[in-house]
């Protein structure tokens, strides 16, 4: 979402019809707002059912809607974002029900007489807005918790994947009426136009300086916000490690995607006395899975391409502005611009002043930093602010229970990555400049609900023993109450 210099006369008038039909439904749904947010948990139910059929019958309309955006394989769309969807409503269908309930909670003896409860209630009219890496599972993920938790919802995903895009308007349509649940695509300026709406709550992920960007416009309505950012996520591999396994698996975990994942390894720490035995693991994972060749890789079909020239130009002179630096490529490095093809790349000897280290990635290029002592990789992950994910390798739980003592992150995955995002029961979410919020099962219901308090109390109750006017017998009751909260 960052600003474009110049538009075509056709993406502009794309904008201003897509601008005027996003406030149409904006009021539309302002309409169904009450209607929705008091459907039953049945009726919610039906409609999740009704989104996992259509996505099922347009399973391959998606399949070639990514692949012609940025040649992502069938088989890495299917496992990293159909599976993960259809696996959330599954999720959301079991356990829905009990999430609506209201919850009952303790009433003090001070309002004797009582019972409390919180009651889970919509936000209302939110927005959502879904980034092109992981486009069908960034947008139909939230989806799903704003549907099961009763909102009436508007949906814009990035203008980067047009063929996706148009897979899943034909997955909504089919499903929602537009009074419940509507997308809008366009560029730029139909985003921006967007965020001046007077919303309940805001879903976005993408990059933190976007996030401001969400943050500052939420703030002219006092709108609640959900930020899924970015971030340097680091990858620390301690002496006790399976030094083949983390290299196979931290290779998987930046490769996917060509490295385009919010929460793939940007760099890994390991052991300088392990530096050695890592690469080589790590080159015979790369070999493994995309080809021992540079031809091999190029003609890979696993590997996706990056997005748009303007990301290639960033990659592309990152990596040569650190080789420059002095960092040594162990495997990759090259890069066919006209397909946006850039190698799988991994570095060692790479500085932490490196082009590749200021800031997150966001490609297929891995720096291997290497570390004395445990204290300094620590040292190294808190100087990188906090990040999404934090992955440790080690079979010592001392060490790993020293790491999370002394860091901070999102999320973290011991002796793997990545994989966190499939497990509906954890919040999934960032911390610091990497988001604020969490979604995904139960999260993802609470962050598209209210938790309202409500407090009942009868016709008997010690209420009237405060009423004024406030003499000696108010005082002798204060102090009673006063003396027997003291001694609990």
């Amino acid at each position: 979402m960052t600003q474009i210099l110049e538009s075509t006369h056709s993406e502009a008038a794309t904008d201003e019809r897509e601008i005027e039909r996003a406030r149409r439904l904006f009021q539309l749904q302002r309409g169904s707002r009450w209607r929705i947010a008091t459907s039953t948990a049945a009726e919610r139910i039906a409609r999740l059912r009704r989104l996992r059929t259509s996505i099922i019958r347009h399973r391959q309309a998606l399949y070639d809607g990514v692949h012609a955006d940025f040649r992502k394989h069938a088989s890495e769309f299917e496992i990293t974002e159909i599976q993960l969807v259809l696996g959330e409503i599954a999720h959301t269908i079991r356990h829905l029900r009990r999430w609506m309930r209201p919850r009952r909670v303790a009433t003090p003896a001070l309002l004797t007489g009582g019972a409390s409860r919180v009651q889970m209630e919509p936000r209302g009219q939110v927005l959502i807005l879904a980034p092109w890496n992981y486009p069908f599972q960034l947008l139909f993920g939230p989806l799903v918790a704003a549907v099961a938790a009763g909102n009436v919802c508007l949906l814009r995903p990035s203008e980067k994947v047009p063929h996706t895009s148009a897979a899943m308007a034909r997955i909504v349509a089919e499903v929602f009426p537009e009074d419940e649940v509507a997308m809008v695509t366009g560029g730029i300026p139909t985003a921006d136009a967007l965020l001046t709406l007077p919303w309940d709550h805001i879903f976005f992920t993408g990059s933190t300086a976007v996030g401001r960007k969400i943050m500052r416009a939420a703030a002219e309505h006092l709108s609640t916000v959900t930020l899924e950012l970015g971030g340097k996520s680091p990858a620390i591999v301690d002496r006790s490690a399976d030094l083949a396994q983390a290299a196979e698996r931290i290779v998987w975990g930046k490769f996917v995607n060509a490295g385009q994942t919010c929460v793939a390894p940007d760099y890994v720490l390991v052991h300088e006395r392990d530096a050695d035995a890592f690469l080589a693991g790590a080159r015979s994972a790369l070999d493994r899975f995309y080809g021992a060749t540079d031809d091999a890789r190029q003609a890979s079909e696993s590997l996706a391409r990056i997005i748009d020239d303007g990301a290639f130009r960033r990659l592309a002179e990152a990596l040569d502005a650190t080789v420059a630096g002095g960092a040594r490529v162990v495997a990759g490095g090259q890069r066919d611009a006209a397909t946006r093809y850039l190698a799988p790349t991994i570095l060692s000897e790479v500085d932490t002043n490196a082009p590749v280290m200021r800031e997150e990635i966001f490609g297929p290029v891995l720096p291997v930093l290497t570390y004395s002592a445990m204290d300094e990789a620590i040292a190294r992950v808190n100087a990188g602010g906090k990040p999404l994910a934090l992955y440790i390798f080690s079979e010592d739980g001392e060490t790993t229970r020293r790491v999370l003592r002394n860091t901070t992150a999102g999320g973290t995955i011991i002796n793997h990555v990545l994989c966190h995002l499939a497990n509906p029961d954890l919040p999934f979410g960032g911390v610091g400049e990497s988001g604020q919020g969490s979604y995904h099962g139960h999260a993802g219901f609470r962050a598209f609900s209210h938790e309202r308090a409500v407090l009942r109390m009868g016709r008997l109750g010690l209420g009237r023993l405060y009423y004024p006017p406030y003499g000696p017998r108010m005082r002798r009751i204060a102090g009673l109450v006063s003396r027997w909260m003291e001694r609990r």
